[in-house]
């Protein structure tokens, strides 16, 4: 996929997932609070996500300001709007089950934040990202490279960890709907 393809993509689906998971936080406390047989709550999903959201972008930022400084010391090539972002490899990472992964502890859901701060702490994860994207318009996402060792993805680039990012979100907006489906059929 050509770079101006990519960002259109990422950007779109960076204001889709936060648009959809907004809304969960106006949810009735007793749904926030309901714990399905398996798994977390939708409390502590959002919280997860947030979580997650706070190590991606560790590493978003550091692949943002090194791409650039990068494309400034001249490494972007000048034909770099015709370069490929390989997003579809990252694609099964929205599915529910598609893949192993242990997840880290510092990751997992305490409890210590109310929803009103993970509300607020994702609103403003997702406008950082979209800040990132905003400085990668030409290409200079490709310039710098990280490991993902999340179902063995090897080296991704600041795009494919912004995509990421938000397939982790919406990979959570489906198991948040499973919930709440749960919720209600446990509420008759």
């Amino acid at each position: 996929m050509k770079i101006e393809a990519a960002v259109e993509k990422i950007s779109a689906l960076l204001n889709r997932v936060s648009a959809d998971l907004d809304p969960w936080f106006e949810r009735s406390p007793a749904l926030l609070d309901f714990r399905p047989g398996q798994g977390w709550s939708a409390a502590q999903i959002l919280e997860h996500v947030s979580l997650t959201n706070h190590y991606l972008l560790i590493l978003i930022r550091k692949g943002t300001r090194k791409a650039l400084e990068r494309a400034e010391r001249g490494g972007l090539p000048a034909d770099a709007g015709s370069l490929d972002v390989d997003l579809g490899r990252l694609d099964e990472i929205a599915s529910h089950r598609s893949f192993h992964w242990e997840r880290p502890a510092h990751m997992e859901p305490a409890g210590e934040k109310s929803p009103e701060e993970v509300r607020v702490l994702l609103q403003d994860q997702f406008r950082e990202c979209a800040a990132c994207l905003e400085q990668l318009k030409k290409g200079e996402g490709t310039l710098y490279t990280t490991m993902m060792s999340v179902n063995n993805l090897g080296k991704i680039d600041v795009y494919q960890y912004l995509y990421f990012l938000c397939l982790h979100a919406e990979r959570h907006l489906g198991q948040l709907q499973r919930v709440e489906a749960e919720y209600l059929a446990a509420a008759g």
